[in-house]
């Protein structure tokens, strides 16, 4: 066996051996006991919603096509209605603004409600656990089973767990797909094997990720992985409603019987039963105070509350508070006036105005795009009747889920005119480009560079229009 190393002590007498701390400190799994009560309601509500939302979203149906789908190959996103070109980046900044304010003022008001609540981790992370207890059974019983030798039973138990956690990370990772590539095409290929090589590839890499990351790595992800955790605490303030302990109710904590008077015993109301950190699924113990891995799931809140019950106690030893409400003594009416302070009024009203913003430009939004291109081949030259023509090239957009008919005028100079066919017929939710000669007299601008206008108008839409700005050349 290696022998530790040693250092001389500094008079020469002795050897001290020196200890050697391991690089990274090891993790004790971490056996969540499942619990019941309001805030676990809540939890189970969000699972449903957000898998219903994303399970669901990829099939709806919408003006015969996919009511969602970011289609990369044809450059197009649709949402319901809606339909998003690589010019519109625009509203994904604007998105991204959004998320990031309504993250900054649901953690300045109450603290990870998102991490607890709807959180892609937290949410896979709870229906593994729950197919977890169906084939293991409940939390000791899962302790048991892994300390237990291998056995055909133990075994069983394995399998059967991994997969439905196989068949669930499969169809997360399917559906997440099926939002880039139209679902009833994928399924089809799915079923027949011929999945093209991306579509594969991030169908198992997808699920290779919910399995491991809600089956295996769990609070890990939480904690070393999720980078909010660690920047959480500079959007706190004493007035952030989090998960908290009452101390001063709570201490000296001890065991006792339900009969005895633990007041007269000098004893808080915490009886030392340790259920709180069992129920935490990043296994801490939320009665040393506020801590980073702390996700507010509230699951301590709901288990002290049953234990509290059970002792003729008031509920609320662990419960939604402040610090400033625990310094002071507030009751509730106290704590929701403080919840309007500067840093949420200051979010809320940013927050308000980017939405308020956003909705009026996308009902503002004109359903055409029209780009002006010069032919760089030829910028000038005169034909038949000593006319001089330019030729221009025009992308069209038709953001209208419907086909359309456009008139196309120039204007700009006296007796400027299309040289080209000027109605163009597009189908709906199409680009096309178009070449478009136009010729005016020599002596209809100065020499060189003048300014021009075209305009692209929808027939029978008159409200559909847009001018854009070009340059004609006179040699």
């Amino acid at each position: 066996m290696p022998q530790p190393a040693t250092k001389p002590d500094p008079s020469g007498a002795k050897v001290i051996p020196i200890r050697e701390e391991p690089l990274y400190k090891p993790e004790k799994k971490i056996y969540a006991r499942s619990v019941s009560g309001t805030f676990a309601n809540w939890r189970w509500a969000m699972v449903w919603l957000t898998q219903a939302i994303f399970y669901g979203a990829c099939w709806l149906p919408w003006n015969g096509r996919q009511a969602v789908l970011f289609d990369l190959v044809e450059r197009k996103f649709y949402i319901f209605s809606l339909v998003f070109w690589p010019q519109d980046v625009f509203y994904l900044a604007v998105l991204l603004i959004i998320s990031a304010l309504a993250l900054f003022l649901f953690t300045a008001v109450a603290g990870r409600l998102f991490c607890g609540y709807a959180c892609p981790q937290t949410v896979y992370t709870e229906i593994f656990m729950w197919v977890e207890k169906l084939f293991e059974g409940e939390r000791w019983a899962r302790m048991k089973l892994d300390a237990a030798p291998a056995s055909g039973a133990k075994l069983a138990r394995k399998a059967g767990k991994h997969a439905v956690w196989a068949v669930i990370a499969l169809w997360t990772g399917f559906t997440f797909v099926g939002y880039f590539t139209p679902v009833k095409t994928l399924a089809a290929a799915f079923l027949s094997w011929q999945l093209g090589p991306w579509e594969a590839f991030w169908i198992f890499f997808y699920a290779f990720a919910t399995w491991g990351n809600a089956g295996f790595m769990r609070e890990q992800v939480c904690k070393y992985m999720c980078p909010y955790a660690r920047f959480q605490g500079v959007m706190f303030d004493p007035d952030t409603l989090i998960v908290t302990y009452d101390a001063e109710r709570g201490e000296p904590r001890g065991a006792r019987s339900k009969k005895a008077d633990h007041k007269a015993d000098g004893k808080g109301d915490c009886v030392d039963c340790g259920i709180c950190v069992q129920v935490c699924p990043t296994g801490i113990d939320i009665r040393a105070g506020l801590q980073y891995e702390c996700i507010g799931c509230s699951a301590c809140i709901d288990a002290c509350d049953q234990v509290m019950d059970k002792m003729s106690y008031p509920r609320g030893l662990i419960r939604y508070s402040t610090e400033h409400a625990l310094a002071q003594h507030w009751g509730r009416r106290e704590i929701v006036r403080h919840l309007l302070r500067p840093r949420t009024l200051v979010y809320g009203a940013a927050l308000s105005g980017i939405i308020v913003a956003a909705a009026w430009g996308l009902a503002q939004r004109m359903p055409l795009k029209v780009d002006v291109i010069r032919d760089r081949a030829t910028l000038a030259r005169e034909v038949e009747g000593g006319l001089i023509e330019n030729v221009f090239r025009l992308q069209i957009m038709n953001l209208a889920e419907a086909p359309r008919r456009y008139s196309l005028t120039v204007t700009g100079l006296s007796g400027i005119q299309i040289a080209t066919d000027a109605i163009v017929e597009m189908p709906a939710a199409a680009t096309q480009a178009v070449t478009v000669r136009v010729r005016a007299e020599p002596d209809s601008g100065r020499r060189g560079s003048n300014p021009i206008h075209f305009e692209v108008r929808a027939l029978n839409h008159d409200e559909v229009f847009v001018r854009e700005k070009a340059s004609f050349l006179l040699p």
